[in-house]
């Protein structure tokens, strides 16, 4: 503990003694001064020191003597948070290689769980803030809306992989929200990867290298943190989610902007509306606002790297996947179990 006395300046040995103080009138204060004779040895300047550089002692001596009482605590916090910073992410690096397998054997089913994740958050209310990607989806009469048709077998598979998620996780159970979330970005990985296979031929292994090479990953950074959404205890409001398939561009853009989002992310998204990609974009280029964004993610797709369109996407669905939820940045972390020092063995 840092002694609060000893950052003091040393004054007790320049005190005078009584013998040595003379002619004191010779050397009249200075505002903001404390002044001392010491002895003809002494210059003015050695005489003399301000009461603010006194002030600045104390005020640092207090400062430290804070800093010195609060470090063990600060290092426990910081050591806790580190403990569940981990047990988030390896939780999270275990649903992510349930989910990679779990999609790598139904590749088809990639367009239903995009509008599986997007129709649970196009519930989003801006007004009163509620809905969104809370994992209302799941409850029977929600997922018989007309425009949830046809998504009934994605919700299946995502049950089935929450199952084995669930049986040793020591966090507790993954809520569907999160699930569908993270469902969705493993999803769009999926594409990503398929697109730079298809660019090297059909080769595998070529197709992963450069998907390594030049693909987004770094680039889900922020999407991963946003881990910790809970679920909806009801169905959301009918209503507010279109039929994508019977939906004008027009009514899509007003959806988009009810939730705070234009032309840009419509565009970008439209992998997540209805099965057919290439039939969504063609409707959607006849929108002059929309039809510029169409055309540059098209070019993008074109090239090696396919920076914009795989980073918008990456940003617009990170936007999108938090809408109205508080995020629990604690959730599926557990208590560390204790070791009983007494049982061990040396």
């Amino acid at each position: 503990m840092v002694s609060f006395a000893s950052t003091f300046p040393s004054l007790v040995s320049l005190v005078p003694s009584l013998s040595s103080i003379t002619n004191a009138s010779r050397y009249p204060p200075q505002p903001g001064m404390i002044c001392c004779k010491f002895g003809p040895e002494l210059n003015s300047e050695d005489r003399c020191f301000r009461r603010r550089d006194v002030l600045h002692s104390i005020g640092a001596a207090v400062g430290m003597d804070l800093i010195a009482r609060s470090s063990s605590f600060i290092e426990v916090a910081n050591a806790a948070d580190l403990i569940q910073r981990r047990q988030r992410s390896e939780f999270q690096s275990k649903i992510k290689g349930i989910l990679y397998e779990a999609i790598k054997g139904n590749p088809d089913i990639v367009p239903s769980i995009l509008s599986l994740a997007l129709n649970d958050i196009m519930t989003y209310d801006k007004a009163t803030k509620s809905g969104g990607p809370n994992g209302s989806i799941r409850f029977s009469s929600e997922i018989s809306r007309p425009e949830n048709k046809g998504l009934a077998a994605a919700l299946s598979l995502l049950e089935e992989s929450k199952k084995e998620i669930d049986s040793d996780s020591k966090g507790g159970p993954i809520s569907y929200a999160d699930l569908i979330q993270l469902a969705a970005q493993s999803a769009v990985k999926s594409t990503f990867l398929a697109s730079a296979i298809r660019k090297c031929g059909g080769n595998v292994e070529k197709g992963s290298l450069l998907y390594s090479a030049y693909g987004s990953n770094g680039q889900w950074g922020l999407f991963d943190r946003q881990f910790g959404r809970s679920d909806a205890q009801e169905p959301d409001p009918e209503g507010r989610v279109p039929q994508w398939d019977k939906a004008s561009v027009q009514e899509m853009k007003d959806k988009f902007k009810a939730v705070g989002f234009g032309p840009r992310q419509l565009a970008v998204m439209s992998a997540f509306i209805g099965p057919d990609q290439d039939a969504t974009e063609a409707l959607l280029a006849s929108d002059p606002e929309v039809l510029p964004w169409v055309q540059k993610y098209q070019r993008s797709r074109e090239t090696v790297s396919r920076t914009d369109y795989e980073v918008d996407l990456i940003t617009t669905l990170t936007k999108l996947s938090c809408l109205g939820q508080q995020i629990n940045y604690e959730a599926y972390s557990y208590p560390v179990q204790k070791i009983d020092v007494t049982k061990l063995k040396l």
